[in-house]
């Protein structure tokens, strides 16, 4: 059986094949972690899975990688609410993600890259313009 995909630049149903022979890269974009997973993100994963699954018992090797959003307005916020680091809050959430993903049985991608673990340098700010969750809780009121 062929797979067929809808190309938004053809505006037409196409015939896949992998820029590689046998080997098909997927990238999707993941969840922004400033809470728990909803069924919104429940269906997106379980889609994406039953891709990869699909592809795979088609005979083809995949690498499957889908990115973790860990830094995002609503995170800091969320993270000073909270009154808890960026990385506390982020962490919990990628946990939480995780142990949701395996109760419904879906196979985690091959990688799971976030901006800031992949690319610390790149979120680096002056002291004065910097968030008060990146590192250290906010101190609360008594």
């Amino acid at each position: 059986m062929s797979l067929r995909i809808y190309s938004t630049l053809s505006r037409a149903l196409e015939e896949f094949s992998p820029l590689e022979p046998g080997h098909v890269r997927m990238y999707v974009c993941g969840m922004t972690v400033d809470n728990l997973c909803h069924v919104g993100h429940a269906r997106m994963l379980m889609a994406f899975d039953v891709v990869q699954r699909w592809l795979q018992a088609s005979g083809l090797r995949v690498t499957y990688v889908r990115n973790i959003t860990d830094i995002d307005d609503k995170i800091i916020r969320r993270a000073l609410e909270r009154g808890i680091t960026i990385a506390a809050l982020t962490q919990e959430m990628i946990a939480a993600m995780h142990a949701d993903m395996a109760t419904l049985g879906i196979d985690p991608p091959r990688r799971s890259p976030a901006p800031r673990t992949m690319c610390p340098g790149c979120w680096r700010s002056s002291a004065h313009s910097r968030p008060r969750a990146w590192h250290t809780a906010p101190a609360m009121a008594t």
